[in-house]
């Protein structure tokens, strides 16, 4: 019933929401390491770049029209990175590669916030149906300790009553002048007793 009370620590909690400016910060980084080792104006790698960017927006395009939206979002995000990192691997000046990582990291966001208002809202559903179970199994229990309960009274009170029956009997075949056959006539019980005299 009690369940211990685990606080998560604040790494762990901003863990995820870090994680696109860090996704787009790592690929700036190292396509401006690429640039620095010969990747500026380079017609090869930019083309390199250019189909692999649009053979992952295939894959996620056809990923979408296949019915998995994740694996899509991670053809389109794969996509995306492969462009940012051609763009600021082949320019010269360190402003359109900024630029580009700030659009990149805004969309990121966008994208993001969306799955993180769906997980909430299955957390949030997850947790009222936890707890309306937990209610419902609680109102059971109550019901069935009174239930239980009160048949412990009835149990008791039927003993009680059989005890005091067996010595109102054993009482009455005591009295003088008792004849247990004329009890027995009447269809009452009778109880023999051997009376010394």
């Amino acid at each position: 019933m009690n369940e211990p009370i685990v606080a998560r620590h604040w790494l762990a909690i901003a863990a995820p929401k870090a994680a696109p400016a860090v996704a787009t910060t790592t690929v700036l980084a190292l396509a401006r390491i690429w640039n620095a080792n010969g990747a500026e104006h380079s017609v090869g790698n930019a083309a390199l770049m250019t189909v692999l960017a649009a053979g992952a927006a295939a894959g996620g395009a056809s990923l979408a029209r296949a019915g998995e939206p994740v694996l899509a979002a991670v053809g389109y995000a794969v996509s995306g990175s492969l462009a940012l990192a051609g763009v600021a691997g082949y320019s010269d000046g360190l402003s359109l590669p900024l630029l580009l990582w700030a659009l990149t990291t805004v969309l990121a966001y966008c994208f993001a916030a969306r799955h993180w208002r769906q997980d909430r809202r299955e957390t949030v559903a997850f947790e009222r149906q936890v707890s309306e179970r937990r209610e419902e199994h609680a109102h059971i229990e109550r019901v069935e300790t009174l239930r239980a309960q009160t048949q412990v009274e009835v149990a008791r009170s039927g003993a009680a009553y059989a005890e005091q029956l067996a010595q109102a009997l054993i009482t009455r075949a005591t009295l003088p002048g008792f004849d247990p056959r004329t009890v027995e006539a009447a269809g009452l019980p009778a109880i023999e007793t051997s009376k010394e005299q």
